[in-house]
């Protein structure tokens, strides 16, 4: 069988991401320049974290990012009020605000419809922006924290939507609990997630969850946690900065930006 120039192309391509080769993307494929926030472990508590998170959303504005990603653990006990304040306060950025639920935003083990009412159709979900492509999905077992695995409605949303993203445009994958191989709370079944994600041209991971920088590959990108955002809730890795990531997407690639706050009380 002869094949033409562009098939041949394609398949060179696709075989060198099954071999966790990354594959250099076209200019046509690397999508427009802009710019984006991640913040996540928020764990709103009461009207002290609101007036936290107002200097967090001031901080936020100066860099006239086109979106901010709320990644999980935005309330502390999973209540309406504390995600609804989270929802007022940083709606005040007046930008699309996207979210993953985390095992925090559970008020018990099987409930999290504060979360979904507030935040609907936000569980497993995939949206594009200017050329460039986000999968969020919900990564918790409940409210449980350790041992956990990534559930199978998730595993299985992957299997009937993934078919149809586009493998050639660049991807981030955003998830609460922490994708990196070795980082302490990964969820046992991760590399099934992830593996899934082998043919598509992934360009970078966000996750939360672990209080603390960790960076890990995987085909290319950067699979990251961040230290959390909270006032009053300590960093796993002891380290004392709070805030968020300010991302740049540009010639296909994301750069991440540690942007601190300063801690209040």
């Amino acid at each position: 069988m002869l094949f033409t120039r562009r098939e041949m192309l394609r398949k060179t391509a696709l075989s060198a991401l099954a071999l966790g080769i990354p594959r250099i993307l076209r200019a046509n494929e690397r999508g427009a320049d802009f710019r984006f926030i991640v913040v996540n472990d928020l764990h709103y508590r009461d009207a002290r974290c609101g007036e936290w998170f107002e200097g967090v959303v001031r901080a936020m504005r100066s860099h006239e990012a086109d979106f901010c990603v709320l990644n999980g653990d935005l309330a502390e006990n999973g209540h309406a009020e504390q995600i609804g304040a989270v929802r007022e306060i940083f709606g005040q950025l007046r930008v699309p605000l996207f979210a993953t639920i985390g095992n925090h935003d559970h008020a018990a083990e099987d409930d999290r419809r504060a979360f979904e009412q507030i935040f609907p159709r936000s569980i497993n979900y995939h949206f594009e922006h200017k050329g460039w492509q986000f999968v969020a999905l919900d990564s918790t077992q409940g409210q449980q924290v350790f041992y956990t695995k990534i559930p199978q409605t998730t595993l299985d949303w992957l299997d009937e939507n993934l078919p149809s993203i586009n493998h050639e445009k660049p991807t981030v994958l955003l998830t609460h609990f922490p994708m990196g191989t070795g980082v302490w709370t990964r969820p046992r079944n991760a590399p099934q997630v992830l593996e899934r994600f082998r043919r598509q041209s992934l360009r970078a991971v966000f996750n939360g969850h672990w209080h603390g920088y960790t960076r890990r590959e995987f085909a290319h990108a950067p699979v990251t946690t961040n230290r959390c955002c909270s006032w009053w809730r300590a960093n796993n890795d002891a380290t004392p900065q709070k805030g968020y990531f300010l991302c740049s997407a540009r010639d296909g690639e994301i750069t991440r930006t540690f942007c601190e706050i300063k801690r209040i009380g």
